[in-house]
């Protein structure tokens, strides 16, 4: 109970709406992209695409490059988040005098420390959750090297002694995983940025919550890009 009081009912009503629309929207793009293919699906059929061509290849120097590259990008993000959770940590330390600059911020909320300490909290298990998705995408692009590695050569396929769509799909799901993984926790950073609004106010939180699912949906499903990789 004494958590519950932490928070005026607007604050716990804008927090619900903000983690109902982040876990909604996350549902809503897998349901829909069985519908409307989306940038993942669609990108994961390049990732098919990319398989099927390391099966002919040998040596397979260049998928090991591009799996390597692949793998920077949320390795960056990781120790990104890592930074962002412990400056984070080390704003809690000064949260009078961030109170007192938010405060002085027009149409801002004034709240009390307590407050403002817990909304930096729920900003640092934003940031945890994206450094786990980060970290286990990395892992993710280790098992893709390896699966790559265990190829066996184009002349094994081509004697039929081992399947090449048995191989294809394996590795294909694999690096799909990996890029789900990596989308989890770059949704996370969209969404971070939204709980900024909260120590603003509540009404603004929400609001710009749903300015970022309107982005994130724009960018899976209408963007130019995703026109452009479609057969």
């Amino acid at each position: 109970m004494k958590i519950i009081s932490i928070l005026p009912w607007a604050d716990w009503l804008a927090l619900v709406c903000f983690f109902s629309l982040w876990v909604g929207y996350a549902w809503f793009s897998k349901a829909w992209a069985r519908k409307r293919p989306s940038l993942l699906v669609t990108t994961n059929r390049y990732r098919r695409y990319w398989m099927e061509q390391a099966i002919e290849r040998d040596p397979r120097m260049l998928d090991g490059l591009i799996t390597q590259t692949l793998s920077n990008t949320p390795a960056f993000f990781s120790s990104t988040s890592i930074l962002v959770i412990g400056a984070l940590f080390a704003l809690l330390g000064t949260t009078d005098k961030a109170s007192e600059l938010m405060s002085e911020i027009p149409f801002a909320q004034a709240t009390t420390l307590l407050v403002f300490e817990f909304k930096i909290l729920v900003l640092v298990a934003i940031f945890v959750y994206s450094f786990f998705r980060f970290s286990w995408c990395m892992r993710q692009y280790t098992f893709v090297a390896l699966a790559i590695g265990s190829l066996p050569s184009p002349a094994d396929f081509a004697s039929g002694k081992y399947d090449r769509r048995t191989f294809a799909d394996r590795a294909a799901a694999l690096v799909g995983s990996a890029a789900e993984t990596f989308n989890d926790g770059l949704r996370a950073y969209y969404f971070s940025f939204a709980l900024l609004g909260w120590f603003v106010s509540p009404l603004v939180m929400v609001l710009a919550t749903m300015v970022v699912v309107a982005i994130l949906y724009s960018r899976e499903f209408r963007s130019e890009v995703l026109h452009i990789l479609k057969d």
